[in-house]
């Protein structure tokens, strides 16, 4: 009973990742429609934001040296910046185009932003000791419970909490949440889209600046790529979950991280380099069952 409750706790943990990466892309896809493979680029730049550019294999902390009330808030608006540049630059120009072409765009400005990531640090992974205490562990009877897993479940669910009330209490969450319904009438009635696009992308970027941290703190290590995989899963985890629906993307992450920390777990050992090809086998049949996801949007069930 011990390891398989010691299995669900690492995989509310995975499954918070997800959910978080998963609430970045879904945002921008309820009102865009906009897949932003590009989301997983901007936890790169958080991360890599830590240290000081160099080639070196072991890392000189700039912001990730700074008290954690200071740092956390400069993350968060390194990544900010980066989105909304990508937003003015790129996305912007193209509102009117097809959601295929603006797909192909955000690949675009994922290989621009990894490649400007190689040139400033280098291709080699860089190590870094991010608030090493945080992986210490807590005995709950005999269960261990890291700790960076229990602060990862609360600031995912303080973030869920917080975006939840932006988008039901304020004006500006209720004309994002008009402009996902219907965009064209939204701007009709006076809804602000470049403002409201914007804000998504605001949004997106402090989640991706909070998963920067959290993933930094938990592998020690960093790579050019390291947000590409966080982004597909997160993905998945939209489509499984509905796309447009951010109840969903969250059910979706959760499920995702329960589906591949348990096959990693139970698989026989040949198998386990597999793990991922039987992952997305059991998302098949989930969609197979449920073409729309686990939640679907309430525009998808409409327009059916």
């Amino acid at each position: 009973m011990i390891p398989f409750l010691q299995n669900l706790v690492d995989a509310v943990s995975l499954g918070s990742i997800y959910a978080l990466v998963a609430l970045g892309i879904g945002l921008l896809f309820g009102i865009l429609r906009l897949i932003n493979f590009a989301h997983g680029d901007f936890i790169t730049v958080g991360a890599y934001a830590l240290i000081v550019p160099s080639a070196d294999v072991t890392a000189r902390l700039l912001i990730g040296g700074w008290p954690w009330p200071v740092m956390i808030p400069t993350i968060c608006l390194i990544v900010i910046v980066a989105a909304l540049l990508t937003d003015a630059l790129v996305f912007r120009p193209l509102r009117r185009a097809s959601p295929p072409s603006l797909m192909i765009a955000s690949f675009a400005v994922s290989y621009i932003i990894q490649n400007g990531v190689l040139m400033a640090y280098g291709a080699r992974p860089k190590a870094v000791d991010l608030w090493s205490g945080a992986n210490s562990q807590i005995l709950i009877g005999e269960l261990r419970v890291p700790m960076l897993q229990l602060v990862t479940l609360v600031v995912t669910l303080m973030l869920m909490g917080g975006l939840t009330l932006f988008l039901k209490k304020t004006p500006y969450g209720i004309q994002m949440r008009a402009a996902a319904e219907d965009f064209r009438m939204a701007q009709y009635l006076g809804v602000r889209g470049n403002l409201v696009i914007g804000l998504a992308f605001a949004i997106s970027g402090v989640l991706a600046g909070v998963v920067s941290l959290l993933t930094t703190t938990q592998s020690g290590s960093l790579s050019h790529t390291m947000g590409v995989p966080l982004a597909l899963f997160a993905f998945v985890a939209v489509v499984v979950g509905g796309m447009g629906s951010l109840v969903g993307a969250v059910v979706g992450g959760f499920t995702i991280g329960l589906i591949v920390t348990m096959l990693q777990a139970y698989l026989p050992p040949d198998l386990r380099a597999f793990r991922d090809a039987f992952a997305f086998a059991f998302v098949i049949l989930v969609l197979l069952v449920r073409p729309s996801g686990l939640v679907p949007a309430r525009s998808a069930i409409e327009r059916v």
